[in-house]
């Protein structure tokens, strides 16, 4: 996958500096072709999300998305029965919204992770606080793709469950779901996020839908747009708790854990 650094510094390259050598315009045009060639697929997988009519479809969504992340998904959760599994999820969940994976089962499932591998409270999480998370995600990723920005696997809008009124459902699709999950583990401040709008009583779809409403707009678009790099440190509590789960109990046990939790997100029918 292309290495951010490398088009930063293709869109902000100091036209002072010396022009640059063959070897680093070769490889410029290489990380530039990769983009672009990502940017493509990602482009006709949100496509096929929003088309799926059958469960071929759903299968093929899912492997693609698969695909992207083939350098970093583990052979045990890349295999044909774990793909057809989720793609009968999220055939189910897009032909009957009544099929949509709850949020409370999402929670549910969550929070037993969380208890097991004894993450601290700070990690147990709630049904809203789920809605809240994905309600910014489908209204920043919405709002990204309709003007033609930042078109990656993660902002993908079509992945999404909405209802009639195009505000996010009170259910997920299997992707999403999944999206969920790794958001939670791997994104914590997301759920912070969460949080802190609900305390303060902003839903996050109506403020981005306002503040763009009422934006220059000259201002709607990338031209005017600022990029900030800072080091944070990680707070994630997730991490310590993981890695002490797998150092007392093995990698074995915790990959066990991670299928019984996985099957109970998943039930068969």
């Amino acid at each position: 996958m292309i290495l951010p650094w490398l088009i930063l510094a293709l869109a902000f390259t100091d036209p002072q500096q010396s022009s640059p050598t063959p070897d680093e315009q070769a490889t410029m045009q290489r990380a530039q072709l990769e983009h672009e060639r990502y940017r493509q697929a990602v482009v006709q997988l949100n496509e096929l999300a929003g088309r799926i009519h059958s469960e071929a479809d759903a299968l093929a969504f899912v492997e693609g998305i698969a695909d992207i992340f083939a350098d970093s998904l583990p052979a045990a959760w890349a295999g044909p029965s774990i793909r057809q599994r989720v793609a009968h999820a999220e055939y189910e969940a897009i032909s009957d919204p009544s099929r949509l994976i709850p949020e409370q089962r999402i929670a549910d499932v969550w929070n037993e992770y969380v208890r097991e591998i004894g993450a601290p409270e700070e990690a147990v999480v709630n049904a809203a606080e789920i809605h809240s998370m994905r309600d910014a995600d489908y209204a920043i990723g919405q709002a990204m793709w309709t003007r033609g920005m930042n078109e990656s696997i993660w902002t993908m809008p079509n992945i999404y469950a909405t209802g009639p009124d195009g505000k996010i459902a009170h259910g997920c699709r299997a992707i999403e779901a999944l999206r969920v999950i790794h958001d939670l583990d791997r994104m914590f401040d997301n759920l912070r996020g969460a949080r802190d709008r609900l305390r303060k009583g902003i839903v996050a779809s109506d403020e981005i839908k306002e503040h763009l409403k009422n934006a220059d707009p000259s201002q709607r678009t990338t031209s005017g747009s600022k990029v900030r790099a800072e080091l944070r440190v990680d707070t994630n509590p997730l991490r310590p708790a993981e890695y002490r789960y797998m150092r007392e109990h093995g990698l074995d046990n915790f990959n066990q854990l991670l299928e019984r939790l996985f099957v109970e997100l998943f039930p068969r029918e």
